[in-house]
């Protein structure tokens, strides 16, 4: 009896090591935070100021933000697993040059946040961002959800559980379970991983138009999992992949003109120039 005592013991300890062991190299492997916090003057991003939003466990969220041209929408961006605000500066500038609103939030541990990221906090705090958005008066109509990489997976969450405008996918994964089997087959990952983001569960839910572009030669995650992705949205997903690009180089081979090109079809710069111009000369009547 004592004997089986022990190897219980041993056991049960291993077991501790294992996911101890794992939720370590989790964190090491799908988190690359640069830890600076930067303002967005320092970058010359005109128009764009740093927000702090407060999330519901009283912890300050960081975003960078822009407010919209009258009429145009505001892009709701997730970034990707490594980085922070001034690894996306040049998006920002680009898409707020064209009129767009944009607020970007970075994950906890980045870009002078404290704490640490997790599936958990990074889908509660994109909730809490929006969430305060439309207290402050920005319609769902007018927000666009955009992840890119690691963020796809809390953007199709978000999209799946609050009514949105569009939702703009890049290079998405159909789960970071499906991705670290790929990378670690040797390791139980689909046993021990905490952090699953497992966006194939949320596709179904999602009601609004979705555009999904993909690197044909994206070497991170392979763009079959773009395509498997925008079958499980079904026929409100546009598919479009992009030759010779690869994981984050997409805005080389002009994936910025084929996103805005999509997007101005659902929000014409015509037509909001025309509702403004309306709009100004009704308050001078």
């Amino acid at each position: 009896m004592g004997y089986l005592i022990s190897a219980a013991i041993v056991v049960a300890a291993l077991v501790l090591a294992v996911m101890l062991l794992t939720n370590f190299l989790q964190q090491a492997l799908l988190y690359h935070p640069d830890t600076r916090r930067t303002l967005p003057g320092e970058l010359g991003l005109a128009g764009v100021e740093e927000r702090v939003f407060a999330a519901r466990d009283g912890s300050e969220i960081l975003t960078w933000a822009a407010r919209p041209a009258p009429g145009r929408p505001t892009i709701l961006y997730f970034h990707g697993n490594g980085g922070s605000f001034i690894d996306r500066a040049e998006r920002i500038r680009k898409y707020t040059a064209k009129g767009y609103g944009m607020v970007m939030l970075t994950w906890r541990g980045f870009g002078g946040r404290t704490g640490r990221p997790s599936e958990r906090a990074n889908v509660s705090d994109a909730e809490d961002v929006y969430e305060a958005l439309v207290a402050e008066g920005v319609k769902p109509e007018s927000i666009v959800v955009y992840g890119e990489s690691l963020g796809t997976g809390v953007a199709a969450q978000l999209a799946a559980k609050k009514p949105v405008a569009a939702l703009v996918l890049d290079a998405p994964y159909t789960s970071i379970v499906a991705m670290a089997e790929r990378y670690y087959p040797y390791l139980p990952a689909r046993w021990l991983m905490t952090d699953r983001y497992e966006t194939m569960r949320y596709l179904s839910r999602i009601t609004a138009p979705a555009l999904v572009i993909h690197g044909e030669a994206d070497e991170i995650i392979p763009t079959g999992m773009g395509r498997e992705v925008a079958r499980g949205i079904g026929d409100r997903a546009t598919f479009v992949s992009i030759p010779g690009a690869g994981h984050t180089d997409h805005y080389m081979f002009g994936s910025f003109e084929i996103i805005t090109a999509w997007l101005d079809e659902r929000f014409p710069p015509t037509a909001i120039t025309g509702r403004a111009r309306d709009q100004t000369a009704a308050a001078t009547r």
